[in-house]
């Protein structure tokens, strides 16, 4: 018979490859950064809150704070890693008050993450107490980070379009939320379930509205494209109108 154990690892696994696609879900936009030379209206905030949420977790994972968690370790590892390597493309191709703002966000995470490393190794004296102090901050960082597409949900319910909220990304955030939360239940983990469990109502919610506006998405879709053809049409015509005109005036000569 398959141990609880076993299954959770196995889980665990899953939910690392998902939350994988997540952390490299931004790679088209930093294609984009490196093709242009420059960040142009890109905000680093996203980046920076999620490279503080994955430092935050790999804390969490130590075995001097939380015993036998070397998947959230691993997994939140590789995405420090990642988010590390679009916060560098950041201060490359950004410059003044951008390139300050990302150096000072980041030195002041480094700077906290230390210093609660520092307080909760000298001052809590059991994994129960390091775990409840990390854990803590791991659910308000880490429910901030799901919550973020909210913003995004409300421009879809504004514009009646689901253009700008890519479905694949809503399904891997679904599964990866399902992943961990499971993975928290069956040895349970209240700090992973609460984030996680809020991260599968949000990854819900944005399937509801994408098939709700679906259909007005592709609508919106196809008059833009016929308006953009009537615009192409009109400007052939004038061209063309005008070549005659100067034909024309040329003849007379």
């Amino acid at each position: 018979m398959i141990s609880p154990d076993t299954i959770r690892t196995a889980i665990g696994v899953i939910g690392n490859g998902t939350a994988l696609v997540l952390f490299l879900s931004p790679v088209p936009t930093f294609i984009r950064i490196w093709k242009k030379g420059s960040v142009e209206q890109y905000s680093p905030i996203p980046y920076v809150a999620t490279l503080l949420n994955c430092m935050m977790w790999v804390l969490y994972g130590l075995p001097a704070v939380h015993p036998h968690s070397m998947l959230v370790i691993t997994i939140n590892g590789t995405g420090m890693a990642i988010q590390l390597t679009y916060v560098t493309l950041f201060l490359l191709f950004s410059a003044g008050a951008v390139r300050r703002k990302v150096v000072l966000l980041l030195a002041a995470e480094v700077a906290f993450v230390g210093a609660v490393a520092a307080l909760v190794l000298s001052l809590a004296h059991t994994h129960e107490r390091r775990s409840m102090v990390v854990g803590i901050l791991c659910v308000l960082f880490g429910t901030g980070m799901y919550a973020a597409p909210l913003s995004v949900m409300k421009m879809v319910i504004q514009t009646k379009s689901v253009e700008y909220m890519p479905l694949f990304l809503s399904l891997a955030s679904l599964v990866n939320g399902i992943c961990w939360t499971a993975y928290a239940l069956i040895r349970f983990d209240l700090y992973i379930t609460i984030p996680n469990g809020l991260g599968v109502l949000f990854a819900v919610a944005q399937l509801v509205l994408y098939a709700i506006y679906y259909k007005s998405t592709q609508e919106i879709i196809e008059a833009r494209k016929r308006k953009a053809d009537q615009v192409a049409m009109s400007e052939v015509v004038v061209d063309g109108g005008g070549k005659t005109n100067n034909h024309a005036g040329a003849s007379r000569y």
